[in-house]
């Protein structure tokens, strides 16, 4: 016991190198961000104590409201597609053989397109003079611009998100899936057990801990989402889409308010802070509520 512990806590010497460089590459500019926070400035690099003050601002802004609401709102619908499709189309991949392959490699390819490109490609696809999707529906006499029409944008990013990112839950949902060892389902077929009870007793419970994950990767992602909206509507028509990461670049950068900013972005991390602690908690009880006898299924 004493060896495996001395050796466990060699282990530790070598990733501390890399710990460390981590540390200060977080924490330098996270300091940096809570100096902002606490501070005011009147240029020549002048500052002087403001306390709490850019955060009772933020707080109290109606603007920083709209735009966590809409970025719930975007989170919420991205939810609630993503992981009921991706769970479908898992289900239907088959499980061995060169087909399984194909369907895998089909699978990564959009999560191979940097974020900027995928922008671009909605960007152009959406548009109404070359774009196939903008224009073929205004063949149809569909009325359509993303530039001008608030549920069509919101349209527009949802379907972009849902083709970029459905393939991460698939591909969570799929390990999972194929993990599950076959005597369930033979257990299943003896028992004479229906397609739905199989999914709703075998296969969903055993897939809880990825779907927590994918759940949780893709709030996150879609809670930060920038670069796609930022390419595609540019926050617009108006402020429709003006998300709270597109809303912080636009203080900070094209305003230049560093204090409200600086405050905003600490908001911003405790949000998606307490949502990973919710999610971490829920995880971790669940593993603890786990059997931990061995045995087959009952």
């Amino acid at each position: 016991m004493s060896i495996q512990k001395a050796q466990n806590n060699k282990a530790w010497f070598m990733v501390l190198p890399v710990l460390i460089l981590v540390a200060i590459s977080a924490i330098i500019p996270l300091m940096t961000v809570v100096n902002y926070s606490v501070q005011d400035t009147f240029g020549n690099n002048e500052f002087f104590w403001v306390g709490t003050e850019w955060f009772q601002e933020i707080l109290s802004s109606e603007r920083f409201h709209n735009a966590l609401l809409r970025t719930l709102l975007f989170s919420g619908l991205i939810l609630a597609i993503e992981i009921p499709l991706g769970i479908l189309i898992a289900l239907a991949m088959p499980k061995r053989g060169w087909g399984a392959s194909v369907c895998l490699v089909l699978m990564a390819l959009p999560l191979l397109i940097p974020w900027n490109v995928v922008g671009t490609i909605w960007q152009v696809f959406g548009r109404v003079d070359i774009g196939l999707l903008g224009h073929g529906l205004a063949s149809l006499g569909i009325d359509y611009n993303y530039t001008q029409n608030n549920l069509d944008a919101w349209l527009t990013l949802i379907l972009m998100d849902v083709w970029h990112w459905t393939s991460l839950v698939v591909l969570l949902c799929y390990s999972g899936l194929v993990s599950i060892p076959e005597v369930y389902y033979q257990a299943a077929r003896i028992d004479g057990a229906t397609r739905w009870a199989v999914f709703r007793f075998i296969q969903l419970p055993k897939i809880k801990r990825v779907l927590l994950i994918a759940v949780l990767l893709r709030f996150m992602d879609s809670f930060m989402i920038y670069t796609e909206p930022f390419v595609v509507t540019g926050g617009g028509p108006g402020n429709i889409t003006t998300f709270l990461s597109i809303d912080l670049v636009q203080m900070a950068v094209g305003q230049f308010d560093l204090g409200p900013a600086a405050a905003m972005s600490l908001i911003y991390f405790l949000i998606i802070l307490l949502v990973c602690w919710v999610f971490y908690t829920v995880m971790t009880s669940y593993d603890n509520d786990e059997p931990t006898s061995g045995g087959g299924p009952q």
